[in-house]
Parts: structure tokens; C-alpha cells; sequence
């Protein structure tokens, strides 16, 4: 400090704690310690968490498709009651008529096999059925077949598979009729406007 004339003038290189501060290299920049490292771990944490939600969303998406696809929700049976009543209906109605015959009227059950089965279901009827024929006239044998109970285990766009039960009545000239209840596992398919039966599994 100096005086000069009235005025007291105070040396800035004499002012408390200055020369401290320089000492220290400390500066006034308006920034904390350490910034610029925080702000990169920042930015790297944002690019992983943005990974990582891509891969979770691509998992889920898998995995929605994965449940579109189970056999449960491909089952037509569990959501489209018409064709499942249709499908029904055409099976029972057409077990019916190639399980039923009565001696005079062989030739008409053959005729509606040849109409309502295909594939393996009319090869297998087919080769059984010369058998059934004449034992039809020899013995005055007449068989009625009706489908008491059928259920669809699965329909597809133009296949379906049924448990259906059959209940079957056999007469023969001059003796009592015979009741017998048959239950088969039967494959269908769906053939211009009308389902028919491409194979038969007795259970």
C-alpha cells in the first residue's frame, strides 16, 4: 500500500488471498470438476438403455407371434361355430349313409361312398365293403347307423378332425335285432362346397 498525495492506493499484487488463488491454479470457468467425464457417462448410459429396449421389444415381438401361432389359437374350432357345425353336420349325415345298408339296397350304400369319401377312407371301404355285400344278401342283414354324438378336435381352413359315436342297430330275418355303439376317429376335408371324409380310424 502506498499513499499518493490524499489517496491511499492498495497494490493488487498485496491483496488478501489472490496470490493463494493463483497459486492453486484456480479459475472462475463457470464449470464443476469432472463435467465433460459426467456428461460422457451420461451419453453411454442412454445408448445402453436404448439397446436394451430394442432387444425386449424384439423379444416380445417374437414371442406375440410365437402365441399367435400355438396350435390352440390356430384351432378354428375354438372360434368359428358355423363351420363347426357345418363340418359336423356333413360327417354325421354321410356315416350315416355309407354304415347303413340293407340287403336290397347295397348297391345305393356303395354309391354314397363313392360321393361322400375319399383317399384312404374310400380304399378302406371299398375293400370291406365286397365282404359286407354278400353277407348282406346271405344272411337278410340290415345295419342302421346313426351318429349320436360327434365332436370337432380341430378345424383348420380345409381340414378337420372329429370323435364321432355311432350307434348301430343290426337285424336279421327272423331274429331280434342287436344294438352295438361304435365310436371312430374320423379326418375330413373340405372339397368345394362339401366336407368329406378322407380317412377313418376305429377307437
Amino acid at each position: 500500500m502506498r499513499r499518493t498525495g490524499g489517496t491511499t492506493i492498495e497494490d493488487a499484487s498485496s491483496a488478501p488471498g489472490r496470490d493463494e488463488d493463483v497459486q492453486h491454479g484456480e479459475t472462475d470457468t463457470g464449470q464443476e470438476p469432472g463435467t465433460p467425464r459426467r456428461a460422457a457417462w451420461r451419453r453411454g448410459l442412454a445408448v445402453v438403455l436404448a439397446v436394451a429396449l430394442l432387444a425386449v421389444g424384439a423379444v416380445l415381438l417374437v414371442e406375440a407371434r410365437h402365441l399367435r401361432d400355438t396350435p390352440a389359437t390356430s384351432n378354428r374350432a375354438l372360434t368359428d361355430t358355423a363351420e363347426t357345425t357345418r363340418v359336423v353336420g356333413d360327417v354325421s349325415s354321410a356315416l350315416g349313409k355309407v354304415f347303413s345298408y340293407s340287403p336290397q339296397g347295397t348297391a345305393a350304400t356303395k354309391g354314397s361312398a363313392k360321393r361322400l369319401l375319399a383317399g384312404r377312407a374310400l380304399q378302406q371301404y371299398a375293400a370291406l365293403f365286397g365282404q359286407v355285400e354278400k353277407q348282406a344278401a346271405d344272411q337278410k342283414l340290415t345295419l342302421t347307423s346313426q351318429a349320436v354324438r360327434a365332436g370337432v378336435t380341430r378345424l383348420g381352413t380345409r381340414s378337420a378332425h372329429l370323435l364321432v359315436f355311432l350307434d348301430q342297430v343290426y337285424e336279421r330275418e327272423g331274429k331280434a335285432p342287436t344294438t352295438a355303439a361304435a365310436q371312430l376317429s374320423v379326418t375330413a376335408e373340405l372339397r368345394g362346397s362339401r366336407w368329406v371324409i378322407v380317412d377313418i380310424t376305429s377307437r
